[in-house]
């Protein structure tokens, strides 16, 4: 009798070990200096608003980490095994938000950086040889890429989220330059062609800079048109919660604060 009571205690305290191990959702964002700049700390008085977005998640419930890194491109950062490192740790209830595209319009094998891709979301390719990695390397579109890190991110069980880019401090007259005929266009396009939940963050944000006009939008840059300083990068965070709440059955919803 006592045998059968130490196995049905031994049996519980392992099932509540195992309860205990189980691993939180994780939120991982990924892209480029205006997603995260630098260390992501401001020490140049630039920030991106993934360093910013964990405010309005209860982290109690989910685990955000920002993987963006400046100067990378929807190719560079699967190229450089960023997205690899990610893959190997990705488990079925995580998320993936994604923006690219500042730096895909780049040229494909300048000595500089040879981080660009092909324009749009073809399956064109193009083989050069990259300086930089100095070796032969394939050269997809922008949308094969997003393509990629989407298809991969469901096979994993994770659910993924596509940003258009957020708009620079570039204007037509009282209008914000947007995206909606190259990146922004071609970000959408791929999130309806794999299934990913879509946040249309160019023109959510272009329409709060035109709210504000151009000179208080300028106080929101740092050093150039394109990267934000924190107050900036806190309302393009912002933009992007209430993009996602604009996303119907999205269960990344249910970890808002």
């Amino acid at each position: 009798m006592k045998k059968v009571k130490y196995l049905g205690l031994a049996a519980l305290c392992l099932l509540m070990t195992a309860f205990t191990q189980v691993k939180k959702p994780v939120l991982y964002i990924i892209g480029d200096s205006t997603v995260k700049n630098g260390d992501g700390k401001g020490s140049t008085g630039q920030w991106g608003w993934g360093t910013l977005i964990d405010s309005y998640f209860d982290t109690a419930k989910i685990e955000v980490q920002n993987h963006a890194i400046g100067g990378r491109s929807s190719r560079t950062f699967l190229t450089e095994g960023r997205w690899e490192r990610i893959l190997a740790e990705l488990k079925p209830g995580d998320y993936v938000i994604m923006q690219f595209g500042h730096n895909d319009a780049g040229p494909l094998d300048d000595t500089a950086r040879a981080r660009g891709t092909i324009r749009g979301t073809g399956e064109e390719s193009k083989e050069i040889y990259n300086p930089i990695r100095k070796q032969q390397e394939v050269v997809h579109t922008y949308g094969w890429y997003m393509r990629k890190y989407v298809a991969e991110a469901k096979a994993k069980g994770a659910i993924a989220i596509i940003c258009s880019p957020v708009p620079r401090d570039n204007w037509n007259g009282d209008k914000v330059k947007r995206g909606n005929a190259d990146y922004g266009l071609w970000a959408r396009q791929t999130a309806d062609t794999t299934g990913a939940f879509f946040i249309d963050l160019n023109n959510i944000i272009a329409e709060k800079y035109e709210a504000l006009g151009k000179e208080k939008v300028a106080a929101l840059f740092k050093g150039d048109h394109t990267h934000t300083n924190k107050e900036g990068a806190a309302l393009n965070a912002g933009a992007v919660v209430e993009g996602l709440k604009q996303i119907p059955g999205c269960t990344l919803n249910s970890y808002l604060r």
